[in-house]
């Protein structure tokens, strides 16, 4: 367990930030283009693929995209899904930091 929490202390903070800023950054865009795709017919982004990136780091940058440019809001379970994915991000983020401190 030592050797787990030495390792957590040992990740720069600055460069968790910046990942996932651009996890965010990523995923908002992701979801722009999926909803940008379906206005006009073309190639869409699977759903798996918007709720992996959302469960890796970029979750409020899906719900972000999906309040601006309202898509999905209503399809299910997607939109359960990407909620339990924000859920997953917070708990994590916080859960790294309690360690950091440990």
């Amino acid at each position: 367990m030592a050797e787990l929490l030495d390792l957590i202390r040992a990740i720069p903070v600055l460069e968790v930030m910046a990942a996932l800023l651009a996890m965010n950054v990523l995923c908002f865009a992701l979801f722009g283009i999926d909803k940008w795709q379906s206005q006009r017919g073309g190639w869409r982004q699977p759903e798996r693929r918007l709720l992996t990136f959302a469960a890796v780091g970029g979750a409020v940058g899906g719900k972000a995209a999906q309040a601006l440019f309202r898509h999905k809001t209503r399809k299910q379970p997607f939109a359960t899904l990407l909620n339990l994915a924000l859920v997953w991000n917070i708990v994590a983020v916080i859960g790294w930091a309690v360690l950091r401190l440990i």
